[in-house]
């Protein structure tokens, strides 16, 4: 035997091993065999569109249409188009042969490129009729009008060929004999939810007849040919929008805006995506974007196309990029793919863009529910960030909406490239009143989120976000004598611990006797440690406790060091930082009871 010798050969299969696979293992879910058994009726119509425009055939009547019949009583469901039909030649070449796809030879002939519209590209998917069928038989006349053919095929492999069968209209009737175990595919109920799902939208009308229910028939057919993302922008109004959201989600809100996306060259892909309505508490904010391969539905639900920062959004996007079987490995690795995510982001920063442009006062109104997402957008990308900046709002504490730029350009002659800020309007309102009684804006950021997405604005404006409790401002401050007293420091430094720290500074507010500050440093690696449930080691808060001299209690303190007065003072100035514990509270509840009975 001679070791070195090549053997050369093409690989060998035997129908009656390959049907079982086709039955069993063809698609993952079997009604997804309709949708493959219409789309070739598609293709059928789409071909002789095709060939009529191109002159290459005359006076065809432009009535085109798909008719989906069961009939239980024959246990039979057959799937008829008036398109292009078959010759004997082209039945033995393409239904004879596994994976020899017509629609693949067509487009090679005919549409250089390669944008025809046509679906099937295979030549697996009328295969797929075995996935519930034990015989299939094919009835079909060529647009030539050659002899029509009839061909019948079981779940062997074997099939037998009739030429010159009656058939006097062109096109090409499947005759589904479905098996007792695949029934429930016989019933209306069951043949309108694949029909709803997978070719809502297919170019030609699609027409369901069912024995079961002749009585209450529709001769309308199951199907827009014309779904909104075909058509431009410039011809669609608000009320088609919202209607079509409503109907492709079955959701009852309005959606907040739209994005109309025709992308062209290099990319090929169009679709409409929406920003939803959202609950306040942000609960269920996953989205969901319906993909379509030539108005045909691939997917429910395909998250690869939208970058991860935009995943709340829902929409539909038809790609004849990819491939009708598309993978989520496929999809997760596809630079295509990841273009089109590219692409989507930069439509949607426009869409802010054009929002806080053009509708300001909408704009304003659904940012409530935008800000989230475009912060954590913002922090995610930095392209986006760019984009979008001088775009995003503050929201002030008196309900109005102003930019950094606006905010900054209010207040520079009170205060330069700072931005004051409460986390909780209720708690800091102490604080808030102090600010807005001096003409000072203070704007709300009461996420978690918010701590971060300022700092990258920080960065970026070479500015300071400042909390109103962190810093006193000099416009706070009056023109009184400084006070030293280190007993009082000493008395008070007794509430709070060494690490406290004791300020004189007189405000110009002589009724407010002291203020509680923590550094915007501190309590920002604070709001860290709790977004990562306090897995980061404990650093201590830095609090500053700010006397005011020109306050009769605290010239009081000076005088008598009045240790009650003093806890009392401390405990309010602590109440306004944070809630008091139960213990604190029962225990200044006392103080304040003695308080009152010493007075009277």
């Amino acid at each position: 035997m001679d070791e070195n010798k090549t053997i050369k050969g093409g690989i060998s299969v035997e129908t009656e091993h390959l049907f079982p696979i086709i039955k069993k293992w063809l698609y993952s879910e079997k009604e997804i065999f309709l949708r493959e058994i219409v789309s070739n009726a598609c293709d059928a119509v789409t071909k002789l569109k095709r060939l009529t425009s191109l002159g290459e055939v005359h006076g065809i009547e432009d009535d085109y249409k798909i008719t989906v019949t069961a009939d239980r009583e024959a246990g039979t469901l057959t799937v008829s188009d008036n398109g292009i039909g078959m010759t004997e030649e082209e039945v033995q070449k393409y239904i004879c042969q596994i994976a020899l796809s017509g629609a693949m030879d067509f487009i090679q002939k005919y549409e250089e490129d390669n944008s025809s519209g046509i679906i099937g590209h295979f030549g697996l998917g009328f295969y797929s009729a075995f996935m519930v069928s034990d015989e299939v038989e094919v009835i079909t006349k060529s647009y030539t009008d050659a002899p029509a053919v009839k061909w019948v095929g079981n779940e062997a492999g074997e099939y037998e060929i009739t030429i010159g069968y009656d058939k006097a209209q062109r096109g090409t009737d499947i005759i589904m004999h479905i098996n007792e175990d695949e029934t429930e595919f016989l019933g209306r109920s069951k043949l309108s939810e694949i029909l709803d799902k997978y070719c809502s939208f297919m170019p030609t009308e699609i027409y369901l007849n069912c024995d079961d229910d002749a009585a209450d028939k529709e001769d309308k057919p199951v199907n827009d040919t014309t779904p909104l993302w075909q058509k431009n922008s410039s011809d669609c109004t608000e009320v088609d929008y919202e209607d079509f959201y409503k109907k492709v989600f079955h959701e009852y809100r309005d959606p907040l805006f739209h994005i109309h996306i025709n992308a062209d060259y290099p990319l090929n892909f169009k679709g409409i995506l929406y920003f939803p309505k959202l609950n306040e508490n942000y609960d269920n904010i996953e989205g969901q974007v319906k993909l379509y391969y030539n108005q045909v539905f691939v997917s429910d639900n395909i998250k690869e196309v939208l970058p991860d920062y935009l995943l709340m959004l829902k929409g539909v996007i038809d790609c004849p990029e990819l491939p009708l079987n598309v993978s989520r490995s496929y999809m997760q690795n596809s630079q295509y793919v990841k273009r089109m995510a590219t692409h989507i982001s930069k439509k949607v920063a426009d869409k802010v863009n054009s929002l806080f442009n053009l509708e300001r006062e909408r704009f304003e109104k659904m940012w409530a529910d935008m800000k989230l997402f475009c912060e954590f957008a913002c922090m995610r990308d930095q392209k986006f960030f760019d984009k979008v900046k001088n775009a995003m709002l503050l929201e002030l504490t008196d309900g109005s909406h102003v930019t950094v730029d606006e905010y900054l350009e209010e207040a520079k002659e009170k205060h330069e490239n700072v931005v004051y800020y409460a986390n909780d309007p209720v708690a800091s309102a102490f604080y808030i009143k102090m600010y807005t009684d001096a003409g000072m804006k203070v704007a709300i950021l009461d996420r978690h989120i918010d701590t971060q997405f300022i700092t990258l604005v920080e960065n970026d404006k070479n500015i300071k976000f400042k909390r109103v409790d962190s810093d006193i401002d000099d416009s706070f401050k009056g023109d009184g004598e400084v006070m030293e007293d280190e007993e009082l420091v000493t008395l008070f430094k007794k509430f709070g611990g060494e690490s406290l720290t004791v300020k004189f500074e007189s405000l110009k507010n002589t009724a407010v006797p002291a203020v509680m500050n923590i550094s915007e440093e501190s309590r920002r690696l604070r709001d860290v440690m709790q977004m990562y449930g306090g897995a980061m080691p404990h650093i201590p808060d830095e609090f500053t406790l700010i006397l005011n001299p020109e306050s009769k209690i605290v010239k009081h303190l000076h005088e008598t060091h009045d240790e009650a007065v003093a806890k009392h003072v401390y405990t309010l100035a602590k109440a306004s930082q944070r809630q008091l514990t139960a213990d604190e509270m029962s225990e200044f509840l006392a103080a304040s009871f003695e308080l009152l009975e010493k007075s009277l």
